[in-house]
């Protein structure tokens, strides 16, 4: 057995070379200090609930052929792993409740993950607008939701075919929402992320948290883009491009909490480009505020192909996670 081992290492030689300019330097490795994890403790509390493993599960779908079951597999998997779920937009279901079993997973998740619901700002300001903002509240109730997730994506609506044009500016929508309603609020982007400005406002409301959706991830405004005529793409795709990284609204906010240290909403879902379990520790490690990381894009997928195939995958993450916790030391000199 051990001769085979070795030749399966001399094979392997080649294949195993690394480069000084693939080194990851955000970290340094530090193999003295911890033996190997066994049952690493990753726990968080966020959202006013115990979190056993600190990743956030966006769903992104509903009302289609498969969502129910990629929904389900996903709200399954937050309730073995210990995490938490953000559903895709509940338009669909705010007045007609054909596809509510593609949303309504509460059973599934249980109570003790957060399990969140989700409409876009365009919604929430026509509901504002025409004095109908109890359907918001009717939906989180029905859907037994912990609070409302709103997306904010301007650019998404602009540049979609069939797009709302906002009417106030965002903040001020917000700000209306959480004087008429006594919902827990959450305010995400959808792939462009938040300029520090905007960061600096949404820090100063009384929401639970910010969620990121920053550049580098799935950007549906490039996504609608993408379904428009070639003129039209020739003159909107430089937008795709602008945004902020999951790594410069890290460093946007510690900022911000120099100079207001105690804000009004103290927590932060970092999503947008998290390709792995690495870049998420390294991000949670890094911000000043209590935070979680989503990979929605990778979640997906799996969660579309089975449950097995979505729990093996988190299954991997959480290891690599509880290695990084072991031996990975945040190199202060690195900058992302």
């Amino acid at each position: 057995m051990g001769n085979d081992r070795k030749l399966e290492h001399i094979k392997l030689t080649l294949d195993s070379q690394t480069k000084l300019s693939e080194q990851d330097r955000r970290f340094n490795y530090e193999p003295m200090l911890a033996a190997h994890p066994e049952k690493s403790d990753l726990s968080i509390r966020f959202l006013g609930k115990t979190m056993r493993t600190p990743i956030w599960v966006s769903s992104m779908t509903g009302g289609t052929g498969v969502a129910k079951t990629i929904n389900s597999n996903i709200a399954r998997a937050c309730r073995e792993f210990g995490m938490g779920m953000g559903l895709g937009s509940c338009r669909k279901i705010l007045f007609d409740k054909t596809h509510w079993a593609d949303f309504n997973f509460r059973d599934e998740i249980g109570h003790d993950q957060p399990f969140w619901a989700n409409l876009g700002i365009a919604q929430v300001e026509e509901l504002l607008l025409s004095k109908n903002i109890q359907a918001v509240v009717d939906l989180v109730g029905e859907l037994r939701a912990d609070g409302l997730i709103v997306h904010v994506n301007p650019l998404q609506e602009w540049f979609q075919p069939e797009g709302n044009r906002l009417k106030q500016p965002p903040i001020q929508t917000i700000k209306e929402l959480l004087d008429q309603v006594q919902l827990k609020i959450i305010v995400k982007e959808v792939g462009q992320g938040f300029g520090p400005e905007s960061l600096r406002q949404l820090l100063s409301l009384p929401i639970e948290a910010i969620e990121f959706g920053a550049y580098g991830g799935t950007n549906f405004s490039k996504m609608e883009m993408l379904r428009g005529d070639q003129q039209k793409l020739d003159a909107s795709l430089p937008f795709a491009f602008v945004g902020q990284s999951a790594q410069q609204m890290v460093d946007s906010v510690n900022q911000i909490l120099k100079e207001n240290p105690l804000p009004a909403c103290r927590q932060l879902i970092i999503s947008g480009g998290i390709q792995n379990a690495l870049d998420g520790f390294y991000l949670t490690s890094k911000s000043q505020l209590p935070a979680v990381f989503g990979m929605a894009s990778a979640v997906l997928k799996h969660a579309a192909e089975s449950y097995e195939s979505l729990t093996g995958f988190l299954e991997n993450q959480i290891q690599a996670l509880s290695l990084a916790q072991a031996y990975l030391k945040i190199n202060p000199e690195s900058h992302g």
